[in-house]
């Protein structure tokens, strides 16, 4: 195996380098810049980039990637690219967009000559995403919405399918590409990605970043980059092909009936809206029967929010919710 160069920084064959990728300065001056943290194996392999925070606010990703730091996995074969903050403007400023105002998450692959957040988004794609053969993207629910944990990717590609699966949470959805996101920019290219979806942005959520950690681990165990890891974690894994948000037809407070990963029927009640004074003003109810993978957590709602993200599974929902249910008591149980 050659070396490695990021930002004209050489790592080797069995070396671990931490790099500061210098990107825009702030207007006060300082300097601004990508943690990133390379670990190689001595033989050759896969190069994997593990990124979070691609939107400032959605931290689990962040811990979980310092918890793969500190743990430092015995790399054997293969290259594993860490950087835990993408944009790292919005983690100042504990917001999901750039100061620009724009989503970095929509402005892929980028332009050195463009916007600031263009500009960063080429800086990661030249410098990370091109080295890369595979990706797993760390994200949150947004403010105030909280995710079930949730593998998002191409599934109607099978090498795609393979790692999804590897990383061994119960819910996969089959998700298109985004015109802009990172994922689209990276599977141009030629680098395969997994969306990790757990939790609610500004919240560090025990559950959430133990999947995580497993999950990456599962996956470059099944890409021989570590030891393999016991099967006996791995319950089976469901693809919803499609999904949807439940809006509030009406404005008022909430009060909610269907928990993340509740099986729910077609015409279920998912949650009720009433007027401060306590009167029913309207019911939310779901469409199709379903799983719910996403909600929105403050108790207040406008006509038209979105309430309940509901993934459809088919013959396979009672399966899924159980799935899900033997996943959250064995972690429980682990953190307790």
């Amino acid at each position: 195996m050659s070396a490695l160069s990021i930002a004209g920084v050489e790592i080797r064959p069995g070396e671990q380098r931490k790099i500061e990728l210098p990107i825009a300065k702030l207007y006060t001056d300082t300097q601004m810049s990508l943690p990133v943290y390379v670990m190689r194996g001595r033989k050759a392999g896969p190069t994997v980039f593990v990124s979070a925070a691609l939107h400032g606010d959605e931290l689990n990703g962040v811990e979980i990637i310092r918890r793969l730091m500190v743990s430092k996995p015995k790399l054997r074969a293969g290259t594993l690219i860490l950087v835990p903050m993408v944009n790292v403007y919005g983690v100042l400023n504990q917001s999901r967009y750039m100061p620009d105002r724009r989503d970095l998450n929509r402005c892929f692959p980028g332009s050195a000559s463009g916007s600031l957040a263009g500009r960063l988004a080429h800086t990661f794609i030249k410098q990370i995403v091109r080295l890369c053969d595979y990706g797993i993207d760390l994200h949150t629910g947004a403010i105030h919405r909280s995710n079930l944990p949730q593998i998002r990717a191409d599934l109607d590609d099978s090498e795609t399918l393979a790692l999804a699966k590897a990383f061994a949470v119960p819910v996969l959805l089959n998700a298109q590409l985004r015109d802009g996101s990172l994922r689209e920019a990276a599977v141009r290219k030629g680098t395969r990605v997994l969306v990790y979806e757990a939790g609610e942005a500004l919240r560090f959520d025990e559950l959430s970043i133990r999947i995580g950690v497993r999950g990456v681990l599962n996956v470059l165990s099944d890409l021989g980059m570590v030891r393999k890891r016991s099967l006996k974690q791995r319950g089976s894994q469901f693809v919803a092909n499609r999904s949807e948000w439940i809006r509030a037809s009406a404005s008022g407070f909430v009060q909610e009936f269907a928990k993340l990963g509740k099986l729910v029927d077609e015409g279920e009640p998912l949650a009720q809206i009433n007027s401060p004074l306590g009167e029913l003003i309207e019911q939310c109810r779901s469409t199709r029967s379903g799983i719910v993978i996403g909600k929105q957590n403050i108790p207040l709602v406008q006509e038209g929010e979105a309430m309940y993200h509901i993934a459809y599974f088919g013959s396979d929902e009672d399966e899924v919710a159980e799935q899900i249910e033997q996943m959250q008591e064995a972690l429980e149980e682990s953190v307790n």
